[in-house]
């Protein structure tokens, strides 16, 4: 049967071994990630020096905007799952995004202008819902091209992650740029520019997808509902959701209130069907997704102070020739571009050889390395001295261990989520994979309003404070990376490896 899906997925023929429909989703995806880390670089920025908001506000905004565009991958995911299908949803999601990031140009006067403050909140709403669209579904469409067995899909999510961040690294770099260099609208109108290309990728090349990710009823989305075709109604539901979010990302605390009621909910839910509608060893997979899922939303609380404290500490301590602090952002995604080739063929001599880590080891590893980051940092601020501006040596080094603790978590939780889900609830679990990322942004913006909040005023957030900080979430990231690595042999016994089989069939085609 494997074998059969394997030729089934590679009937529009292969490109460096994989099925060109891959090849598609990494095009696609890496425009999206131009536009939304483009827009990413330069938000803190805009926040603190156009909306003249203070660190501690600018940071809990981040924090609650990143946390939103995972969440809404629950929604996403789950319309796709039962009817839309992940093709349609991308699509739509794709839309959206052009869309708020075209709205983003829109800058006003700066300051606490009331009338373009909405626009910008709106922009963020329609960023928000359309990334819920598109994440989890272009991922699980990845999924959809290779057997659960095949030995080519953790390499297929590394070179997925590839396109990702060549988009993110493009994307920081030339919006980075523009944005601080030339003005607010240049930088977020570039960004814009890019989600159309990646709307018009998806578009012109769906053939090659073969039919993946197509909805598995649609004679029920042609339905008149309400005197509309029922598939529009899932589009209105998405306008609704636009409404919202632009609520919510101007109300930071009810967006955590919000991840604790639906986060306890979703993850009840989840158990609840492994418990009660799964075979045991099914069943144990869930278990071992949601423990790598728990496990992730510390690895993102830390990760994600580069685009808030991380950023603003490069701006403010750090010599760097004059170089726009913004463009830094891009150092994690070049770091990826250079070293996902190397991962994933390490991955892969390794099991060949019977010694690659277990997913749960690499978790551990990831969340070592993160920490190991952090403590380089300080140590280099203390070794600079209280005087003198930080080398700009460090942030590249604290921006490398970031990046091999992330393709030691990231790409091989997308792999893991998608092979230890059934094919019925593949959808949902990556949903609550990127809920799981949601949580971990929102505390970071957080931790990053906390590296602001006792500077003095007017001088945004100290150097002293940051790297107090840092160094404590240094150490604890690394006695809890340690801990996984230790258990990890027990969650490995859960994922069942030696009996994990294929479906039937694929889902969204007959």
């Amino acid at each position: 049967m494997a074998t059969s899906y394997a030729q089934d997925g590679d009937a529009a023929g292969t490109f460096l071994g994989h099925p060109k429909g891959l090849f598609v989703l990494f095009f696609a995806e890496m425009w999206e990630r131009f536009s939304y880390y483009g827009m990413r670089a330069l938000l803190i920025f805009y926040l603190t020096k156009h909306w003249l908001f203070s660190d501690e506000k600018s940071g809990v905004i981040y924090g609650a905007y990143t946390a939103l565009v995972y969440i809404t991958p629950v929604l996403g995911g789950y319309l796709a799952d039962r009817w839309l299908g992940q093709r349609k949803a991308v699509t739509y999601g794709a839309v959206l995004l052009t869309f708020g990031h075209l709205l983003m140009g829109f800058e006003g006067t700066g300051g606490q202008d009331a009338a373009s403050l909405n626009i910008f909140w709106l922009a963020l709403a329609f960023i928000i819902v359309g990334s819920g669209f598109l994440k989890a579904n272009i991922s699980v469409i990845v999924g959809q091209l290779y057997p659960r067995t095949d030995v080519r899909r953790d390499g297929a999510y590394t070179i997925f992650y590839m396109g990702i961040n060549l988009g993110a690294a493009l994307g920081s770099l030339l919006c980075g740029y523009l944005g601080e260099t030339y003005g607010w609208s240049y930088g977020f109108g570039a960004a814009g520019v890019g989600m159309l290309l990646g709307l018009v990728v998806f578009i012109v090349f769906k053939p090659l997808l073969l039919g993946r990710g197509e909805p598995s009823n649609p004679d029920a989305l042609a339905k008149p509902v309400m005197g509309i075709k029922f598939e529009w109604l899932l589009y209105v539901v998405g306008l609704v959701a636009v409404v919202i979010c632009w609520w919510l990302v101007q109300n930071q605390a009810v967006v955590g209130t919000l991840l604790g009621i639906a986060g306890a909910t979703l993850v009840a839910y989840v158990l609840w069907t492994a418990v009660r509608k799964l075979e045991p060893h099914d069943r144990d997979r869930i278990f071992a997704a949601m423990f790598l899922i728990i496990g992730s939303i510390l690895f993102w609380a830390l990760f994600e102070q580069a685009g808030s404290s991380l950023n603003l500490f490069t701006d403010r301590h750090v010599d760097r020739a004059g170089v726009p602090a913004s463009v830094f952002q891009s150092l994690n995604a070049i770091y990826i571009v250079l070293l996902a080739p190397l991962f994933a063929w390490l991955w892969t001599a390794l099991g060949r050889k019977g010694l690659e880590p277990s997913a749960p080891a690499k978790f551990g590893l990831g969340i070592v390395q993160l920490g190991i980051g952090f403590l380089v940092l300080v140590a280099g601020s203390a070794a600079a001295g209280a005087d003198s501006m930080v080398p700009v040596l460090f942030i590249f080094l604290i921006y490398l261990f970031h990046t091999t603790g992330e393709l030691c978590l990231s790409p091989v939780g997308l792999s893991a989520m998608n092979r230890l889900a059934p094919a019925h609830l593949a959808s949902l679990i990556m949903g609550t994979w990127f809920f799981a990322s949601a949580t971990g942004n929102f505390a970071a913006g957080l931790i990053a309003s906390a590296t602001g909040s006792e500077a003095a005023s007017g001088e945004g957030a100290g150097r002293e404070v940051v790297m107090a900080v840092y160094s404590q979430i240094g150490w604890i990231a690394i006695g809890v990376g340690v801990a996984v690595v230790v258990i990890s042999p027990l969650i490995k016994k859960l994922m069942h490896l030696d009996t994990l089989r294929d479906d039937g069939h694929l889902e969204g085609q007959a």
